[in-house]
């Protein structure tokens, strides 16, 4: 069988969930043979540090610096599993929209591999599923993964 994806974007947010993406995007991008390349994405939420009276730069390091440590272990185990293209970006703002549209687009992305949502129905209607979103704006075919 002939891998229709060769160019994969898995978005990381530590959830379970996103594991179980992370673990089928690496079988579809070996599916894919010399040809297949794997993103790996974390999208850091700077919407989150407005909220903090302390806020500087330091903090935004920080968890830059931890972002970069997770990402680092998840390229490791995609390398591990046999994956020859990978690597990892780590984008700072809205979620939603660099997972559906910007990112995708910088990547040349084929297939968004996505975890299902970890929000129950009532989260969603307030803050609304990142991963409901990309399916339904994503320009690129989207495969949910059930953690």
């Amino acid at each position: 069988m002939t891998a229709n994806y060769h160019r994969i974007l898995v978005p990381m947010d530590g959830s379970k969930e996103s594991e179980a993406a992370l673990s089928r995007a690496i079988e579809l991008t070996l599916d894919a043979g010399d040809a297949g390349v794997l993103s790996i994405l974390n999208v850091i939420d700077t919407r989150a540090f407005q909220n903090v009276a302390s806020f500087d730069d330091t903090m935004v390091e920080a968890v830059s610096d931890e972002t970069r440590k997770s990402l680092e272990k998840y390229k490791a185990q995609a390398t591990e599993a046999g994956v020859k293209n990978v690597d990892y970006l780590i984008e700072y703002g809205s979620p939603k929209a660099l997972i559906a549209k910007d990112v995708p687009s910088e990547v040349n992305a084929d297939l968004i591999v996505i975890g299902a949502t970890g929000l129950n129905a009532v989260e969603r209607l307030v803050i609304g599923s990142v991963t409901e979103f990309v399916t339904r704006t994503a320009k690129t075919d989207v495969l949910v993964v059930r953690g």
